[in-house]
């Protein structure tokens, strides 16, 4: 993008995947101490940049994975793409036991930079960053003792029935051909209705029964009775420690801070993320997440909240138990700066 004139050309484009993904992947192995030879499920996501032969293809091919590997590459899934690559992960150990996966989540800006003037499709260019993210589950017995979580639950929204959601996030041509992502002036609103839904369904999961009574007496008064009742927002401070969402734009995150009626400290994890690296798409949650490992404030059987939203429009979601005190991993994105957040 610094060039003059700009060369956003296929060959940087696979370059700016191969240093982020093979960087992520590097660390992975040298903290997990895990042989590549030894991945048998491997996801990688990245909604814009979907070159043939795959990412994931590119990943097998450098570091020689096995030939029996189950690989996917998913592509168009937007912002929450990170959680439903987590979701396939973990569909997949459930069919093949004794097995290590690895989840890539990245999002990539060289070819997607938009060189028009329509602003509601200029909004992208001032958000989103390079970045990414490797992630190792498994369901080897033999690695539970140096495992930091556990997945507990993964709840998925999907609300591309609806018009205005599908296009509330959408590429497209404007009218001088300049293709771009526009963000619809409705999607705050789309964001409201779909964490609504999820929630109904993740509070049943996680809430404790006083708070899960009063938030269904609400629907049903209002449903059934007409009743001009205020909804009732479950306190989900009770089920949750530490609440990751996704660094989307500032907007998104001061709304769920005052919807779930959180605290600073519950939001500072996403603020710090968008300051530092601002919106890294569907790798941002693990940004967050590594923000208070280096901290050094996650503590043993501490619950974890990932929540993501992506075009279609989707509202996923990823919760998580830590097994014990987790402290900052070597070449963690923070190390060399940890000391000056939050600011």
């Amino acid at each position: 993008m610094h060039h003059i004139p700009p060369t956003p050309s296929m060959a940087a484009t696979r370059e700016e995947s191969e240093n982020v993904m093979f960087g992520a992947l590097d660390n992975l192995f040298a903290n997990t101490n895990i042989k590549p030879k030894n991945i048998g499920v491997l996801v990688v996501n990245c909604s814009l940049f979907n070159p043939t032969p795959s990412l994931s293809a590119m990943i097998v091919n450098k570091y020689k994975l096995r030939g029996n590997i189950r690989s996917f590459n998913l592509g168009g899934m937007g912002c929450s793409a990170g959680v439903i690559a987590i979701d396939l992960a973990k569909d997949m150990l459930q069919v093949h036991r004794n097995t290590n996966a690895v989840v890539v989540s990245t999002e990539n800006i060289t070819q997607n930079w938009y060189f028009g003037n329509k602003k509601s499709m200029l909004i992208p260019n001032c958000l989103f960053c390079v970045g990414g993210s490797a992630v190792l589950l498994s369901n080897k017995g033999s690695v539970k003792r140096r495992a930091k979580y556990k997945l507990v639950h993964v709840v998925r929204t999907h609300k591309g029935a609806d018009d205005k959601a599908f296009r509330c996030v959408y590429q497209e041509q404007d009218d001088y051909g300049k293709t771009g992502v526009s963000l619809s002036k409705d999607l705050m609103a789309i964001v409201g209705g779909a964490l609504k839904t999820n929630i109904t369904t993740l509070g049943s999961l996680v809430l404790p029964i006083s708070e899960q009574l009063l938030f269904f007496a609400t629907l049903v008064f209002k449903k059934h009775l007409n009743a001009k009742v205020k909804p009732y927002i479950p306190d989900f401070k009770l089920a949750f420690d530490h609440f990751y969402i996704h660094a989307d734009g500032r907007a998104v995150i001061d709304e769920l801070e005052k919807n779930l009626q959180l605290l600073p400290m519950h939001v500072e994890a996403s603020r710090m993320t968008l300051h530092r690296f601002g919106n890294t798409s569907s790798s941002s949650i693990w940004y967050e997440l590594a923000y208070t490992e280096a901290k050094g404030i996650m503590r043993k059987e501490n619950r974890v909240w990932q929540i993501a939203f992506g075009c279609g429009f989707k509202c996923n979601r990823a919760v998580w138990q830590s097994l014990r005190h987790v402290k900052a991993s070597p070449k963690s994105p923070w190390e060399d700066c940890i000391h000056r957040y939050p600011v």
